[in-house]
Order: structure tokens, then sequence, then C-alpha cells
């Protein structure tokens, strides 16, 4: 049995990732760490876990194995390396940390540990962005001119049970989450443009203030390629009704993705067919959370989710900075490529 313990219930997707721990049949919940002790007593008590109040006593039981670091996101530089010096294997929300350089340290801090890190990257294991990238790389589009991802949810809009949205307040302080819509939400259309296209030369990024939170709620970040191509990854903590959407389009062809029904569909002037065509989805991969555990238990590592997760790290950082300054950016080059 793989025993896991959740550091902090700070992040909203703490308690997904604590359900899949749950249904996994591999894993097991044995203790809670959590910056806010009356937090962490509660969620530990629903699970059955031992509550420490003290991280350091935590990190110190010979039953863990890993741990789940789902604490403010400026508060990761700390924790992951501290739990991975204790020989515990990391799985983490996104992002790394706020900055590129700070994720590769962290990242470092693993591998000298020998440990497994895994970072929540979720919609890359989707059906969906298999068959996205399988027609982009066979040439179905030609050459590709514009890529679109766009992920939104209503959660800082007022209702009548949630006046200040149903996200928790402590998302909108920038000391703890070191940013808005753009490096939490946002990180999906980030790591899906960079798996799909690579990494752009240059970026800008446009926030918007809807509800006049202390970050952005709203959010658009284009990028530009050396092929000519555009990307643009749109993210918003405002959108009532708008749903996850991809479209590609290139000189032999168009892709979409999205809607209700979450098909896709391709128009290709190679397939010898004039209309548009829906794709065969392949099945999802395991979950993330899933394949740490199966990467950890085997003493291996998976490099790929770390490459991706810095890619992130490195567009997340060049947004904030260009939406800041108000001019193009170039992101940093990943200095870690294996």
């Amino acid at each position: 049995m793989f025993k896991v313990a959740i550091l902090s219930f700070w992040h909203v997707h703490a308690e997904d990732y604590a359900r899949a721990a749950q249904a996994n049949p591999k894993t097991e919940i044995v203790a809670v760490w959590d910056e806010s002790p009356e937090r962490g007593r509660a969620e530990a008590g629903e699970r059955g876990a031992d509550f420490h109040a003290d991280l350091n006593e935590l990190l110190t039981r010979p039953d863990v194995d890993g741990v789940v670091v789902t604490t403010p996101t400026t508060a990761h530089r700390d924790v992951i390396p501290a739990a991975a010096r204790a020989g515990k294997h990391v799985f983490s929300e996104k992002v790394i940390s706020p900055s590129l350089r700070e994720a590769e340290e962290i990242v470092a801090a693993t591998e000298d540990a020998g440990v497994t890190l895994t970072v929540s990257l979720p919609r890359l294991y989707a059906g969906y962005t298999r068959a996205i990238k399988e027609a982009i790389e066979g040439g179905l589009l030609g050459e590709i001119t514009y890529l679109r991802v766009r992920v939104s949810h209503d959660g800082a809009l007022s209702t009548d049970r949630h006046p200040g949205g149903w996200l928790p307040s402590r998302f909108f302080d920038a000391e703890q989450s070191a940013g808005g819509v753009m490096i939490d939400f946002g990180a999906h259309p980030l790591y899906l443009v960079a798996h799909l296209l690579g990494q752009p030369e240059e970026i800008s990024a446009n926030y918007g203030y809807v509800t006049g939170k202390e970050v952005e709620d709203n959010a658009v970040v284009t990028m530009r390629y050396g092929s000519g191509a555009i990307a643009v990854a749109e993210a918003s903590f405002v959108g009532a009704a708008s749903p996850f959407a991809v479209e590609a389009h290139g000189t032999e062809g168009s892709l979409v993705f999205g809607g209700p029904n979450e098909s896709v569909y391709l128009r290709s002037a190679s397939t010898g067919k004039s209309g548009w065509e829906a794709v065969p989805l392949p099945p999802d991969s395991p979950s993330p959370f899933d394949q740490w555990v199966a990467h950890a238990a085997a003493g291996a590592t998976m490099p790929e989710n770390i490459r991706a997760a810095l890619q992130l790290n490195a567009l997340a950082e060049a947004a904030n900075l260009s939406a800041t300054e108000a001019r193009l950016v170039r992101p940093s080059s990943t200095r870690r490529t294996d």
C-alpha cells in the first residue's frame, strides 16, 4: 500500500486529489498537515487520518511514502524541497512555482533526493488532446497558422449563495496565489499550447479585473512563433457559460473541439471530403495522480511531465511580466531538458 499525506487543503483541488487517493486501491491517506490547523483537523477527521500541526513532524513519519502538495502556490518553494529531502515522493498542483528559476530549483531538489515529482497537468492526458496533436503532427491541417485554447468558469461571479464568488477569497490574494486566473486556471491553455506547438518566441498578455479583485479574473495571452503562427490562451473566472474550447487552423484545414458535446471535428483538404467530420477520440490516459503512484512505486520518474511543467512555468512567468509591464516578453528557456 502506498501511503499518502496531504499537505494543505488551501487549493480547491485538494479535495479532488483526496478523492483520487481514496478511489485508488493502491493508496491510503494516513496524514494531513495544513497551514490552517482548524481546516486541517477537520479535513483529517473526515478521512480518518492523523493531523499534524508541525510539517517537519509529519515528514519524519516512516509510513508516509508520498505527499500531495496543495499549499498556497508561493509555499511550494519551501514545502516541496522539504518533502523531497525527507525522502517523500511529491505530487504537486500546478504551477510548480511563480518563477522559472524557483521551479528549476525545486525540480533539482527532488532529483537530488531521488524521489518522483509529478505535476498535475490533467488535460495533457485527455483523449481529445491526443487526437488534436495527432491531427496536427499528421499534417491534416497543413502548416499551422492559428491555435486558440480557452478555459472559463464563473468562480469569481457573485451569487446569492456566494456573494464573492464560489472560489475561496484566498485565490485572489496575490501574496498566496502569486497571480490570478492565468497562473491558476489559465495554466491549462498555456501548457496545451506548448504541447501542441512548442514554446513561442514572444508573448503579449492582457489582464482584466471585472470583479475588482486584487488579481486578474479575466485574461488573454497571445503568442507568436517564428513560422508566423499565432496562438491564443484565454482564461476566465467570470464566464457564466463559456465552454472549454480548442481550435486549430492551418493552410490545409481546420479543427475544432468543445461545445456542449465535447467532440473533435476536422475539415481537411487532405481527406478528400468537403465537409466537417467527427474525429474518433482515443481513451484518456490514467490521471496524473494515478500515474504518479505507479511511477513512485516503481522508483521511476516522469521526465515528460516535468518538461511540460517547466515550459508552463516559463510561459506563466512571461505572461505575468507582459501584463504588468505592458510589453512583449520573450519566455525564458527552460535550462533543464531531461
